[in-house]
């Protein structure tokens, strides 16, 4: 049995309960771009159903072209009244493509190769981002982008280059926290590949304003990637492997809460029950694990104050990390510790909670649809003429950030923490 007909299996009074309302077709990005049906999600269930009873192969170029185009933000299962979970349902999707990856596009095939040779291995890894970093701050990228070369030898390669200068940000604070305010409350911080690869001062700004909050912070050397992008690969097996070597990371103490400050490795996080289910060895211990893990909005938002009504600085507003809204269920806490800040001008965000075509490499793999999806939310920031937009997640940081250099606005894209972090400093908060 295949894993795909296995997991419709599992979930088949759920997909029998879909009553086909439709309700699920205006939140998917994907379908309100194309209005082809097969783009949205109930047109996919259709598809996953028809390769389960073997009327379809897993190889049709209509099933792959269809599920390769989802974006995975899961804004679906937030308006489906039958509870189908669909996220999951993706996943196993995709691991019947990954199967035949050898008939695949060779963008996809990269990828797999990627996923496989580097990012397994954090020593192989470190020193990929080191190279990325190197070239970021090298400004070689930018010189380049700005020229219009990059756009003429690829305007993908002229967006990858976008995507990576827009990681690099503001210099971080600088503060040190004053240790003697610091209480018994402990907790442990998941720096994330990418987050520790290209957004160090996210996970710096993180620690230390929950340092402020009077917890005692720590991080496990022995982390390693969350395998969100091998899960929506369809590597479920590499993803399991990652999943495994942070369960005993983390084992430490089972009572001390694991942060993230990163919506794509949160959910991944928390979905680590669900990808050891057929493990009996670890089944119980990741369950215990995802229930552990909070967003750094979650762990202060009870501790903050709130705006006190200030507006003489920076206009700002916010957008809804996908997986930070639809998997950690944690968007508001987010966005709670950036309102708290008291001297910014917060202007709300239209169609916030609307993907915004990032959804890990994807703006790679789809760079089509993916611009079409961006265009929205371009569009929306343009028209709250904000200086910031803040967001809780690194790729929509990168996304965003990306779209609104080569779109021409003047904004600057952070995590809502950053903004803490920098109030914290200019108030005297961290002594």
């Amino acid at each position: 049995m295949s894993q795909l007909t296995s997991t419709l299996a599992a979930e088949e009074e759920k997909l029998l309960a879909c009553i086909h309302c439709g309700l699920c077709l205006e939140a998917c990005p994907t379908y309100v771009v194309t209005g082809d049906e097969n783009d949205g999600p109930r047109g996919r269930l259709y598809l996953m159903r028809a390769v389960a009873n073997n009327r379809l192969s897993s190889q049709s170029p209509t099933f792959e072209r269809h599920i390769d185009r989802c974006l995975g933000c899961r804004a679906c299962e937030s308006v489906c009244p039958a509870g189908v979970e669909y996220g999951d349902l993706l996943e196993a999707s995709r691991a019947e493509l990954d199967a035949a990856r050898s008939s695949r596009g060779l963008e996809y095939r990269l990828l797999g190769l990627v996923l496989r040779h580097v990012w397994l291995y954090p020593r192989r890894l470190r020193f990929v981002f080191f190279l990325l970093r190197l070239f970021r701050s090298s400004g070689v990228g930018g010189v380049f982008r700005r020229s219009g070369f990059a756009k003429l030898f690829s305007p993908r390669f002229e967006f990858a280059l976008a995507l990576l200068e827009s990681s690099a940000g503001e210099k971080p604070a600088k503060a040190s926290v004053n240790t003697a305010t610091q209480s018994s409350k402990n907790a442990v911080l998941f720096r994330g590949c990418v987050g520790e690869g290209l957004f160090r001062r996210v996970n710096a700004a993180t620690e230390r304003v929950l340092e402020a909050n009077a917890f005692s912070m720590g991080a496990p050397p022995q982390q390693v990637c969350c395998g969100a992008l091998h899960a929506h690969a369809g590597d479920l097996e590499g993803a399991r492997r990652l999943a495994r070597r942070n369960i005993l990371a983390f084992a430490t103490d089972s009572q001390i809460p694991i942060v993230t400050n990163a919506g794509g490795c949160g959910a991944m996080l928390k979905s680590y029950g669900h990808l050891l289910n057929d493990d009996p060895a670890l089944r119980e211990k990741a369950i215990e694990f995802s229930e552990r893990v909070l967003d750094v909005g979650q762990m202060i938002s009870s501790e903050m104050n709130t705006a006190n009504g200030h507006t003489v600085g920076q206009t700002v507003t916010y957008d809804a990390s996908c997986h930070l809204m639809y998997g950690q269920h944690a968007a508001e806490e987010s966005l709670r510790m950036l309102t708290s800040v008291s001297d910014v001008n917060f202007i709300p965000l239209p169609a916030s909670e609307r993907c915004c075509g990032g959804a890990g490499i994807y703006n790679l793999l789809e760079p089509e649809l993916s611009q079409k999806v961006l265009r929205e939310k371009i569009e929306s920031l343009r028209s709250t003429g904000a200086e910031v937009i803040a967001t809780g997640n690194p790729g929509c940081q990168m996304q965003i950030g990306a779209g609104a250099r080569l779109a021409g606005l003047d904004v600057r894209a952070c995590h809502p923490v950053e903004l803490l972090d920098e109030w914290y400093a200019r108030t005297g908060r961290y002594g």
